[in-house]
């Protein structure tokens, strides 16, 4: 019986290691190639050759001090980001609250429906979605590509299978010590929400960052251009910056990683708190 836990140890240990490479093995590529000249990409692709006389910090100096718009955009997406994900968390989260906390006619249907628009895809609204946004005068501005998102029906739905977890005797002692309704949200629930808040922000975070197709179909002043639509500008049939879209690449996983490591304290917790009730 030892033997047989320690060969199972020693094999999820060798499948995670595995793993762990094949996920970093793109990071490592991408990585070199923003140190290489952008024809290297053009001739030989992505690889993983280390050839030091090739490499240089010609592509990071070109990205600090060059006359480009990469740092318009970079800063659209930030901007964006920040204010779709807090949106969506305030959101989400309240509307989370009211289907665990209260009970309410046709409460169950209403989640159904939550569940149902969780499985259908992006691609098939998007088409109404443009025409409502048209026909309500929001093109080319950021409300179009924030407002449709900040009810997510995957983080309504996290965020009250994790309050299912939180015992209900919270909410009944707040009331019998006479707090608000807003006043045991804001005071009792969402500290103890702490963790699905940052498992959430990451999601909701690296969702917005990496959103090309509907800022690219709303969008139409350069200016306004997030990241990934910016860096895809720079592919045009007339010619290819290579040398700015694979360093401006590299750096776009910058914020990702920062928000990573700031809540990843609290990340495992959010995404496992759910599973167990008590």
């Amino acid at each position: 019986m030892v033997k047989k836990q320690f060969a199972f140890k020693i094999s999820l240990f060798v499948f995670f290691t595995v793993l762990c490479v094949l996920v970093l093995i793109p990071f490592y590529a991408i990585t070199l190639a923003s140190f290489k000249p952008g024809e290297d990409l053009v001739r030989n692709g992505l690889n993983l050759s280390f050839d030091l006389s090739r490499m240089s910090f010609d592509n990071f100096i070109f990205l600090f001090t060059g006359n480009h718009s990469y740092f318009t955009w970079f800063f659209n997406s930030l901007f964006l980001t920040v204010v779709q994900v807090a949106l969506t968390l305030i959101v989400s989260a309240t509307v989370a609250y009211g289907f665990s906390a209260y009970e309410f006619k046709g409460k169950n249907f209403l989640f159904i429906c939550v569940l149902l628009i969780m499985m259908v895809p992006f691609e098939i609204l998007l088409l109404p979605l443009y025409t409502l946004t048209n026909n309500i005068g929001l093109m080319n501005s950021y409300s179009a590509i924030v407002l449709p998102g900040i009810a997510s029906a995957a983080t309504i739905f996290f965020f009250r299978q994790y309050l299912s977890g939180i015992p209900k005797e919270i909410i009944a002692a707040g009331r019998v010590d006479g707090a608000s309704e807003y006043g045991i949200y804001m005071r009792l629930i969402l500290p103890v929400m702490k963790p699905s808040f940052a498992a959430m922000a990451i999601l909701n975070g690296m969702n917005s960052w990496n959103n090309f197709l509907w800022p690219f179909m709303v969008l139409s002043n350069s200016d306004k251009y997030t990241l990934p639509i910016g860096l895809k500008t720079l592919l045009t049939p007339y010619g290819n910056n290579y040398d700015l879209l694979i360093v401006g690449s590299f750096f776009s996983i910058v914020p990702i990683f920062i928000l990573f490591m700031a809540f990843q304290k609290y990340f495992i917790d959010g995404m496992t708190a759910g599973a167990v009730k008590g």
